[in-house]
């Protein structure tokens, strides 16, 4: 079986076993969600990778400490670290987070569309900039939440635990801010009708 193949768990006892190759291929395997998830949290690219950097670093000293414990789980982990260490910034810096504008890395730009004409790509790329308005808009309870679902496919119950609210918090969260979404995007549509 080729090393990319192993599980989490395979891959991490490789690392604490002394072959660097384990951690390594963790990394590439989840990068671009724990990147972006923190990006879309300090909306400022050089922070977001030092704040990533400090992440693995975290996460190299608790492996070669013999403290992880989380069977099974490491992207929630790493997301959790690297909250964690946003949260450390903010608190640092005495600032409230705010979700990416349309400078810097995007995340909508790495998904690949085949076979799109010019002007479906205007539309997607303009529904997409739309669409990142709107969530900076969201409160940031509920643009934590919605960050955490979707770019980094944590579960409520991850979600919960990272951000230290009960599941049906996190769920409601998500609720009001698929709702919000939803008004918005109907006054944005009644808007074009009228205009």
């Amino acid at each position: 079986m080729k090393l990319e193949q192993r599980t989490d768990q395979e891959l991490i006892r490789l690392y604490i076993a002394g072959d660097e190759t384990g951690l390594a291929i963790l990394i590439d395997r989840y990068k671009s969600k724990i990147y972006t998830s923190i990006y879309l949290l300090v909306k400022d690219e050089y922070l977001a990778e030092d704040i990533f950097q400090d992440t693995f670093i975290k996460v190299i000293n608790t492996l070669r400490n013999g403290r992880y414990n989380e069977e099974g789980k490491f992207l929630p982990w790493v997301m959790r670290i690297a909250h964690n260490l946003v949260i450390d910034y903010y608190r640092k810096e005495r600032r409230t987070p705010v979700v990416v504008n349309s400078d810097g890395f995007d995340i909508f730009d790495v998904l690949h569309f085949t076979d799109e004409s010019a002007e479906t790509r205007m539309i997607r790329e303009q529904t997409h900039k739309d669409l990142r308005r709107m969530i900076q808009l969201l409160p940031d309870d509920q643009k934590e939440v919605l960050i955490m679902r979707h770019y980094g496919e944590m579960s409520f119950k991850e979600i919960a635990d990272v951000t230290e609210v009960s599941i049906n918090t996190a769920l409601g969260r998500m609720r009001y801010a698929l709702n919000n979404l939803r008004k918005m995007m109907y006054g944005k549509e009644l808007a074009l009708k009228i205009g």
